[in-house]
């Protein structure tokens, strides 16, 4: 949460969740009403709207263990959203700091500060915050670690006044358990924050213990709207029912003109008196003793895994980095469901979506991406754990796989895309899972549903288009080859050739419905984004969505998904028309940056921040208000692309591991250095706004170095290839 007024989008600051504007003269009327109020029943039910914080995130951590199932995340100088029980279930907004000398200022850290984050062990998710005041008063240092034996998450936090004088310093946290920011109830008691909603609860403790406490709602009667009044905290609300609530705690006064240590946990549980005991506990036994057993989990956990190739030598923190944001994306209650990142992305973090969803659903395209990443690096039984949440827990009866789904399984948004019916054959084909089970139960049904349903999918992997796609072409035939292969070893010959047969026409006609030779954009044939009608000669129209035109040639549109045809084996990456398709794609959509060379997914994408760096937005078409930026991934496919045709690739490698924060997350999008020219707080090939980490990135980056370790693309299903392209590995 940021103290800050709604809109503000520099990076010092929290965009979207603050003050409402409007809400000052309400707030200093219940101010004067509250003020004599103290230990009353908080006033201005329910308070403002909550709000999800910021997509891009500088930190991301939990424990090893199963035991633990809480999940943090930083920005912008702070704690944000924390996911309990669940990956699917973010039941924190934010949680800072308030520093005040109680007489002449008050100001958030998030605010007033110049934010620094380290990672405090390379080998392990902790993560360290400095936020030292602009103002030159004070520096306040926070470090988290979450309890592997209990849901806690432990802050270890250091304040330090640089002045000399005395300041007061606040914790206030805006709970949202069960997901749900505006039905919360909180209570202040023996020094004790505790907050509950249905099944969750929370507490906030900390040692030495807050020597007052208050709960409130936002924007009316929260410890801000107190502490921006005469810079003193002067509410004590011992409950705030149903509502917005955050709650404040004051920690002691004494010691805070030089240094202060202070512990702050933050339980988890059904029941606020098991959160509270899950708390006690994990202060019991001290931060250093927590910490300790927290890197150890990760540290063990690397130790198993093969040593890193020689590529990531130079970025072997990012390697490392990545493989734990991969693990630490795996959902502890549904083994095998690894979402897409923790973070609500631009309008979902301005309350699109209630509860929220999108990025911290599991996407089976997406899985596959972590899965073959976690193959290549060692985890084998993570790519397992992956498949079978694909087969026993999302498959349908048909055979087919939702759009995405809940960490659960239940499914979210209800569009088909063939592609992700496609992958997890080809995943079930790299594991050699060919026992009569999983053929029989599973492979079948997804080649029978993709024979009985493609070559048209409803939607390609950027999800909103109909039609002929080369990309989500690839993926079908891929997995038709890959099913029919675990067909014969089942004995299902009939099956096989069936699978063959349709794999084998898709294939031969994959130009014919993608390849334009009439194209405004080349003289030459080039591939297409995707054809409405399987004519690419002719000039259809259609509107792209997502805030791009409403009518467009699609000739006039290209996108680099074609190059799936390559990396899954179903063409040569010799094939002239892929490598003159590349000209027009470098032409249209590749930007480089001092990081390195990336790339936009397709022309007019509207999908990114707008032309003033606010946040996307659904918006009408032909409008041009939100511009889609380059992305890192796009690096790592095109050096995989490099790898099969003989070149190196060590500089999209790099590419891809520059274009992280100081984290050592790596973002959806970078910056393009479209307009605004000079925008503050961007910096070309640097992350925007978008979802960070994201965990499709930080796949793409370890299969790419361990595909140059071998060569060649890893990914690739030999089977595939060796049927297509006369390229035959073992």
């Amino acid at each position: 949460m940021s103290f800050s007024t709604v809109g503000a989008h520099d990076r010092g600051a929290e965009r979207g969740a603050g003050w409402p504007r409007g809400a000052l003269a309400l707030a200093t009327l219940l101010a004067l009403l509250a003020g004599c109020a103290g230990g009353a029943r908080a006033l201005g039910r329910p308070g403002a709207p909550a709000l999800w914080t910021a997509a891009d995130k500088v930190g991301f951590g939990t424990a090893r263990s199963q035991e633990s199932r809480v999940w943090y995340t930083l920005g912008s100088g702070e704690l944000t959203e924390v996911y309990f029980p669940s990956l699917g279930t973010p039941s924190v907004r934010s949680l800072g700091f308030i520093v005040s000398d109680g007489r002449t200022f008050a100001e958030s850290e998030a605010d007033a500060t110049e934010h620094l984050i380290a990672l405090v062990d390379p080998r392990s998710l902790t993560y360290r915050q400095v936020n030292t005041a602009r103002s030159g008063k004070y520096r306040l240092s926070k470090t988290y670690v979450t309890d592997p034996e209990r849901n806690t998450l432990l802050i270890e936090v250091r304040f330090e006044s640089l002045s000399g004088e005395p300041y007061a310093l606040h914790a206030v946290y805006d709970p949202s358990l069960a997901n749900d920011g505006m039905n919360d109830s909180g209570t202040s008691e023996d020094g004790v924050l505790l907050a509950r909603d249905g099944a969750a609860a929370s507490a906030l403790l900390a040692r030495p213990a807050f020597e007052r406490t208050s709960s409130g709602y936002l924007g009316t009667s929260d410890g801000w709207t107190d502490l921006r009044g005469d810079f003193a905290m002067d509410w004590s609300h011992r409950s705030a029912p149903e509502g917005n609530v955050v709650q404040t705690g004051r920690l002691p006064v004494n010691g805070l003109g030089a240094r202060q240590h202070v512990t702050i946990a933050l339980g988890f549980g059904a029941t606020s008196a098991e959160a509270r005991e899950a708390a006690q506990r994990s202060l019991g036994d001290g931060f250093e003793q927590v910490a300790a057993r927290y890197a150890d989990g990760w540290h063990a956990w690397l130790d198993s895994l093969p040593p890193a190739p020689p590529s990531v030598e130079p970025w072997r923190v990012t390697y490392d980095v990545s493989l734990m944001v991969l693990a630490a994306s795996e959902d502890k209650l549904h083994r095998g469901a690894f979402i897409a990142s923790p973070s609500m992305p631009w309008a979902w973090g301005l309350g699109l979506e209630q509860p929220s969803g999108a990025y911290h659903l599991v996407w089976s395209r997406d899985l596959y991406q972590i899965a073959t990443a976690l193959l290549a690096a060692g985890d084998r039984a993570a790519a397992e754990r992956a498949l079978e949440h694909l087969f026993r827990v999302q498959q349908k009866p048909d055979g087919a796989f939702p759009q995405n789904a809940r960490v659960d399984g239940t499914p979210r948004w209800t569009n088909l895309q063939l592609d992700e019916v496609a992958l997890p054959l080809v995943l079930a084909w790299q594991l050699g899972r060919a026992d009569a089970e999983t053929y029989g139960g599973h492979v079948k049904k997804a080649a029978d549903f993709l024979v009985a349903h493609g070559p048209v999918t409803p939607q390609e992997r950027w999800e909103n288009q109909r039609g002929y796609s080369p990309g989500t072409l690839a993926a079908s035939i891929a997995g038709l080859i890959c099913a029919a292969e675990l067909a014969r070893r089942n004995g299902d010959t009939a099956s096989a050739e069936r699978y063959e047969a349709t794999a084998d026409t898709w294939q031969r006609q994959v130009e014919a419905w993608t390849v334009t030779h009439n194209g405004p954009l080349a003289s030459h044939p080039y591939y297409l984004r995707l054809t409405k009608d399987g004519n690419p000669n002719a000039g259809t129209t259609y509107s792209l969505g997502d805030g791009g035109p409403s009518a467009v040639d699609q000739r006039r549109v290209v996108d680099p998904s074609f190059l799936e045809l390559v990396r899954l084996g179903v063409k040569p990456a010799g094939d002239p028309i892929i490598a003159r398709s590349l000209e027009v794609i470098d032409a249209q959509l590749r930007v480089d940056t001092p990081n390195g060379p990336f790339w936009r997914r397709y022309d007019f994408d509207g999908y990114g921040e707008t032309r003033e760096a606010g946040p996307w937005e659904l918006s009408e078409p032909d409008t041009g208000r939100t511009l889609g930026r380059a992305w890192p991934l796009f690096a790592g496919e095109r050096g995989e692309y490099a790898l099969a045709v003989g070149q190196p690739a060590d500089t999209f490698l790099a590419a891809m591991a520059r274009s992280g924060n100081d984290g050592y997350l790596l973002p959806e999008q970078v910056w393009d250095g479209r307009p605004p020219s000079g925008q503050p707080g961007f910096v070309a090939g640097e992350g925007t706004f978008s979802a960070t980490p994201l965990t499709w990135s930080h796949a793409q980056f370890v299969r790419l170095a361990w595909s140059i370790q071998a060569g060649y693309p890893i990914e690739q299903p030999a089977v595939v290839a060796c049927r297509y392209t006369s390229v035959c590995r073992p």
